[in-house]
């Protein structure tokens, strides 16, 4: 968790109930939620939305590859990587901004968030 996009509190920046659901459901459900959301106009354009769809994207990519190259071990790490991932939504869902090492500021740099 933290300031670092900048963000203002809920009620000052208009972040309503239905972009905290789809934030939440970009982390859960990575990276086909946050390749839906960026075909969809309306919400792409949310700066919350955003902000957390990139850093869910980029995420849902490094879970993926660092699953299939752990595979052989179990679908232990697969697993854990998914529950950091639904804590992150979780925290998005109520609000607030996260910030995953490596990959926030990558997203941040390619202008994606």
């Amino acid at each position: 968790m933290s300031d670092d996009f900048n963000m203002p509190n809920d009620s000052d920046s208009g972040v309503t109930d239905d972009d905290k659901l789809w934030a939440l459901l970009a982390y859960v459900l990575t990276p086909i939620v946050p390749l839906i959301i960026m075909f969809m106009e309306d919400k792409k354009a949310r700066p919350f939305l955003r902000a957390h769809n990139g850093q869910a994207l980029a995420w849902g990519v490094v879970t993926i590859l660092a699953s299939a190259l752990t595979s052989f071990i179990c679908g232990l790490p697969g697993l854990v990587l998914w529950l950091v991932g639904c804590y992150w939504g979780w925290q998005a869902y109520q609000g607030q901004m996260v910030t995953i090492p490596v990959i926030t500021d990558f997203v941040k740099n390619q202008g994606w968030a």
